[in-house]
């Protein structure tokens, strides 16, 4: 396996625990999260904005090749801002 396709599954693999992760915080949330836990929902949430851009950039970088910027993890502030 290349160095690009191992890194986009790690990146997935990244999403996949952060999703189950979100999943159980959420599952927990009828029973009222604490202050720690919403803290870490927004966490998540801003990461997994964060690891959804780096795949868009990667994929953007193979469609149009050293036209489009190289791939890199953005600050969460930038990220949360976009659109879907």
């Amino acid at each position: 396996m290349n160095d690009d396709k191992r890194a986009e599954k790690d990146i997935f693999g990244r999403i996949s625990e952060l999703v189950q992760e979100e999943k159980a915080l959420r599952e927990q949330s009828e029973h009222r999260l604490t202050a720690d836990e919403r803290a870490r929902m927004r966490e998540v949430a801003a990461e997994l904005d964060q690891c959804w851009d780096l795949l868009r950039q990667r994929r953007a970088r193979e469609e149009y090749g050293e036209a489009a910027p190289a791939p890199r993890v953005r600050p969460a502030q930038e990220v949360e801002g976009y659109w879907s």
